[in-house]
């Protein structure tokens, strides 16, 4: 069986936006709200953060491409781009 790689997307209890890789994003979830996850979820302020967003992609690299490119964008292209694939 091939590995799913996800790029996925957090909205934190502080009103920002955190994207980052899995390839399970219901256990990554749960690491991200127990504070196990990383750095940035940990402060008390971010949590709970809620999934918002995932897309599949075959390759981790692809996946990793699009969590860097939207880690790029300011708040606003990034609320522009949830609301492109979330209309």
């Amino acid at each position: 069986m091939e590995t799913e790689h996800y790029f996925y997307v957090l909205h934190c209890k502080d009103d920002t936006y955190y994207g980052g890789y899995t390839t399970d994003p219901d256990r990554r979830l749960k690491e991200h709200n127990s504070g196990t996850g990383a750095k940035y979820t940990r402060l008390a302020s971010r949590l709970p953060a809620q999934m918002i967003h995932i897309e599949k992609f075959t390759s981790r690299s692809d996946a990793t491409k699009a969590e860097y490119a939207f880690k790029k964008l300011t708040r606003k292209q990034k609320i522009a781009y949830l609301n492109k694939n979330h209309p």
